[in-house]
């Protein structure tokens, strides 16, 4: 998956003076763990288009792969998806003129399975509110494969979107056992049960697995336990958990001198993730080298593109007047493979090249896995693997290079 803009999101929230900073989305209904962690996954894979577009779409496999099931398994995902167009959102919040706003939507408007692609929508009125950092906050979703816990999921979520004003504010308990799922369940409606069994573990696996640290606080009404907040204050173990998406990476010195080329934020990570900082490095001091490169960004994209000059097994030309690029191709039967993968690897969507490298690394370890770490899909060590991998990934992709040459 294309990783979460995290940059543009997270930072500091704009407040004016006389607005709450109460904008949140409820979501009802008893969500499994495993259509919360699906329901995140549509978000992200829609979420540059989300008001632009009325329609998304994912391959199922990556969807499946991404949220941890078996990716034959179609039945499931029916179930989940069923599941998301059944649950209403509900909003209830001061508008931008300051007027109190209530609304409420299905979490998804439609969904439906064909040819091995997952189409789905939102409503108009819900994407708007999906889209609005200061509404709803992404979840990163390296921290949501750790949950095991629907109700630490659920807790972390309506908690993390108040993370930069350190409390959730207070919430009835009849909010907050909505919220958990179990609304419907005489047996919580005693508070001692409701702690026991879903504040105290959910606290303590929110804690332990994410990047923030929560601490319940309750008000009462004579013995009555009737409200219940959260402080929120940032998890100080982030760093050694390595949880954030792409912090890494732009600590790198590399990532400077992508950003003062010209690369964006996400490709400078994209590129460091795919072909590892070493070979960007020096496809950067390539670049550098040459003289009167107009277009510097495209000059270095068509260098890792085909791995101009590098030892990757291509035969590169010099670039034509003006520095417009270059007139390349493979030499040998390796690099023709390596320039198929990138091919491959590029064409597929954020959240599927996420999905792509996720499952090929589960199956390495040692050094193995830190060489593809460090190169990606141009990993030495594990050609033959990636090469496997790829064709089961994308049948016949290579059946055309085998006869040439």
């Amino acid at each position: 998956m294309d990783e979460i803009p995290r940059e543009q999101l997270n930072g500091p929230l704009r407040r004016g003076s006389v607005k709450k900073h109460v904008a949140a989305i409820h979501v009802s209904g008893k969500l499994t763990l495993l259509q919360r962690k699906l329901s995140n996954v549509l978000l992200l894979n829609a979420y540059d288009t989300l008001t632009s577009q009325n329609r998304h779409q994912i391959d199922a496999r990556t969807l499946c792969l991404m949220i941890g099931y078996n990716s034959n398994d179609m039945e499931t995902l029916k179930a989940s998806l069923r599941g998301l167009a059944e649950t209403v959102a509900e909003w209830d919040m001061l508008d931008e003129k300051g007027q109190q706003e209530w609304g409420v939507s299905a979490l998804l408007s439609y969904a439906k399975l064909s040819g091995g692609v997952c189409e789905y929508a939102y409503s108009p009125a819900l994407a708007e509110k999906l889209h609005d950092p200061k509404v709803f906050a992404l979840i990163n979703l390296n921290i949501q494969r750790r949950f095991t816990s629907g109700h630490a999921l659920a807790l972390y979520e309506n908690c993390y979107r108040f993370v930069r004003t350190g409390s959730t504010g207070w919430w009835s308990l009849d909010l907050f056992r909505r919220l958990m799922g179990v609304a419907d369940s005489p047996y919580y409606e005693v508070y001692k049960h409701l702690n026991a069994k879903i504040i105290k573990p959910a606290v303590a696996e929110v804690n332990k697995t994410s990047n923030i640290v929560v601490t319940p606080e309750v008000k009462k009404m004579g013995r009555q336990v009737t409200d219940i907040r959260f402080r929120i204050a940032e998890n100080p173990q982030l760093s050694i958990l390595d949880l954030d998406d792409g912090e890494g990476l732009r600590k790198s010195e590399v990532y400077p001198r992508l950003r003062a080329l010209g690369v964006s934020d996400r490709l400078a990570r994209q590129w460091m993730a795919e072909h590892g900082e070493d070979a960007v490095k020096a496809k950067l001091d390539y670049v550098a080298g040459q003289g009167g490169v107009k277009n510097p960004v495209g000059y270095l994209t068509a260098a890792l593109k085909n791995d101009y000059e590098t030892g990757g097994g291509f035969a590169a030309k010099p670039p034509g007047p003006g520095g417009g690029g270059f007139a390349a191709k493979p030499a040998t039967s390796r690099g023709r493979r390596l320039a198929r993968i990138q091919e491959l690897a590029a064409a597929r969507k954020p959240t599927q090249r996420d999905a792509d490298r996720r499952l090929f690394m589960a199956r390495l370890d040692g050094a193995l896995r830190d060489d593809f770490e460090r190169h990606g899909w141009m990993s030495a060590l594990n050609a033959e693997a990636i090469l496997a991998f790829w064709e089961e990934l994308s049948p016949g992709a290579f059946d055309d290079l085998d006869d040439a040459g």
